[in-house]
């Protein structure tokens, strides 16, 4: 089961610009630009879950563990900084697919902003 989350997980993550995957932590973990967009957690610490952590734009973690509590939840570590992780059996690909393009915004956005401001090229 959680092997049929990776496949799909991989194939939403590598289909974007710039991105790769690697073990971080002992999961597949999805890079843009030698950041972090997406990790994948199956049963991390013994949780149950088969999950993503991924960011969302500021304000929105709030929004969603209201809205949907069976779907999305604080993990820890990167919780702290607004990240969210997402319950895989729970959504679609599309709504996946959504949340994962916008993660990886998010990320190789503020990694383009970075180089600008280091005079650094794309």
């Amino acid at each position: 089961m959680s092997e049929d989350h990776l496949t799909r997980v991989r194939r939403l993550c590598l289909a974007l610009p710039a991105a790769s995957e690697r073990l971080s932590h002992g999961e597949p973990t999805f890079f843009v630009h030698k950041k972090v967009f997406v990790m994948f957690a199956d049963n991390h610490h013994n949780d149950g879950r088969v999950a993503v952590w991924l960011p969302v734009p500021p304000g929105a973690q709030e929004d969603l563990l209201v809205a949907a509590p069976e779907r999305f939840f604080k993990p820890p570590y990167v919780g702290v900084r607004g990240w969210i992780g997402i319950e895989l059996d729970r959504i679609d690909d599309a709504e996946l697919e959504m949340y994962i393009n916008s993660a990886w915004e998010l990320i190789a956005s503020q990694q383009r902003r970075s180089r600008r401001n280091t005079g650094a090229g794309s």
